[in-house]
């Protein structure tokens, strides 16, 4: 019986997390097809479903027709409680199997605060912590995401791990099992060997780990004849591989309720503290006709009222300008918007502002992340105060009336004069741009520098 004909799931908070069969939904017979994988965002369904990435991999993947992708999310905790009292197990969206019954388990890794997820969602699915205690070939646990560049944290949980872009590896993994299912194979490590040889994928089970006696890593050394040292996965044209257009539509409000499309992969500028800048080199960027057809087709079968041009720096794309000018003449008359949620500054240009404006105001937001130039070349922000204020000005005198800035704190060298410049710059906005807009507001986020590898 599906939890959901259970009574008690009465009692669950926001049980449109768990119902599945969402407009677009891919749902296949497991009897007909050759491989099945749990694809495993290991937080709440209104996070992962935001994931730009995690809709890419489950329309790549299901558009094979002998592999099925399923969606598995970690549950809140009064589903949780749920299923530990009742010894029920951990389900997909589509079909509702066990996550144990799939041939394949990949998790998508974004961040560090998630691992403790990973461990919820394995223990509910019956599937045991550490990759050694797996004797089975299937199911294979394995992982991809921003935070498998720095995998030794969580190596023993998985089988694999794929360093990059996981397009055409994650591809290439599934063809893999489909050919040792098909060979019966019954070795967990024949398998495992021929991942480790695609470009891309890390097998714990088969690198020596040296630690110095601070506990930092000294070495990496591979145990196993014709494999070597891990090179990520770089997918050389993200036009290759078309931007799913039907999105699944969820029946509740997502973290970022709006349609998604990445214009651009990678970023030039440089910045010290950023990992994804230097993990997804290069830049590589989506032809503005490919964006335009899709975002057309994407909005008809999903009605959402916003669409959102994804890049690390979407003032960097080469086209923005035109692109912005099309997707306008094109969109406005069905008052549909556009928002740049990654903008620099330094490189915006006015004319930008009168082609978001035509429907409505969407967010403005600068990262300036720091209250003064010092401790911005310190982290190899290239941006002045005085560039900071005359962007301000002009997005408040385009006609906004809320501009968002993000600061960061902690940074290397960071004395408390440089937290007291956050506040000065700030109030210098607000002060500057009253004369130009009556109802100009500020809103200033702060987060704590996290150091990352990469």
């Amino acid at each position: 019986m599906s939890i959901l004909e259970e009574k008690w799931f009465s009692r669950i908070e926001r049980p449109s997390r768990y119902v599945g069969n969402e407009v677009n939904s891919i749902r296949k017979d497991p009897e007909k097809v050759e491989v099945s994988i749990a694809l495993a965002f290991p937080d709440i369904y209104e996070v992962g479903m935001s994931h730009v990435g995690f809709k890419i991999l489950y329309h790549i993947l299901n558009s094979r027709d002998w592999l099925a992708a399923e969606r598995a999310f970690c549950p809140w905790v009064d589903l949780e409680r749920e299923l530990r009292g009742r010894r029920l197990p951990l389900t997909t969206m589509e079909s509702g199997r066990p996550l144990s019954d799939f041939e394949l388990v990949g998790f998508s890794l974004q961040h560090e605060l998630s691992f403790t997820n990973v461990l919820t969602m394995l223990e509910l699915s019956g599937i045991p912590f550490l990759s050694e205690e797996r004797g089975q070939p299937f199911p294979l646990v394995i992982a991809g995401g921003p935070a498998c560049f720095n995998p030794e944290p969580v190596a023993d949980l998985f089988d694999a791990l794929v360093i990059g872009d996981g397009e055409e590896v994650a591809l290439e993994i599934c063809r893999r099992v489909r050919e040792a299912k098909g060979q019966g194979l019954k070795e967990k490590n024949e398998l495992l060997a021929q991942l480790a040889a695609l470009k891309g994928v890390y097998v714990p089970r088969f690198y020596e780990v040296n630690y110095g006696p601070e506990g930092t890593l000294r070495a990496v050394r591979p145990l196993l004849a014709g494999i070597g040292e891990v090179e990520k996965a770089v997918v050389s044209s993200i036009d290759e591989f078309p931007f799913p257009a039907p999105q699944v539509v969820p029946y509740m409000e997502l973290v970022h309720d709006r349609l998604s499309i990445e214009i651009s992969r990678g970023c030039t500028r440089g910045c010290r503290f950023c990992q994804a800048g230097m993990i997804y080199r290069p830049v590589r960027e989506r032809g503005p006709d490919s964006v335009i057809e899709k975002a057309e087709r994407a909005l008809r079968l999903t009605g959402f009222e916003e669409i959102s041009l994804l890049s690390l720096s979407s003032g960097d794309y080469t086209c923005l300008g035109p692109l912005l000018k099309n997707l306008m003449d094109r969109l406005s008359g069905n008052k549909i918007a556009v928002s740049l949620p990654s903008l620099r500054v330094g490189s915006l240009d006015p004319s930008w502002f009168e082609e978001i404006k035509r429907v409505r105001k969407t967010g403005f937001t600068l990262a300036v992340e720091a209250g003064n130039d010092r401790l911005r070349r310190v982290i190899n922000k290239a941006l002045t105060n005085e560039e900071i204020l005359r962007t301000a000005r002009e997005v408040y005198e385009a006609g906004w009336t809320l501009i968002k800035l993000y600061f960061m704190i902690g940074l290397p060298s960071e004395e408390e004069g440089d937290l007291l410049d956050i506040v000065r710059l700030a109030k210098e906005i607000l002060r500057t741009s009253k004369g130009r807009n009556k109802r100009a507001g500020l809103n200033v986020s702060v987060a704590a520098f996290v150091p990352k590898s990469h």
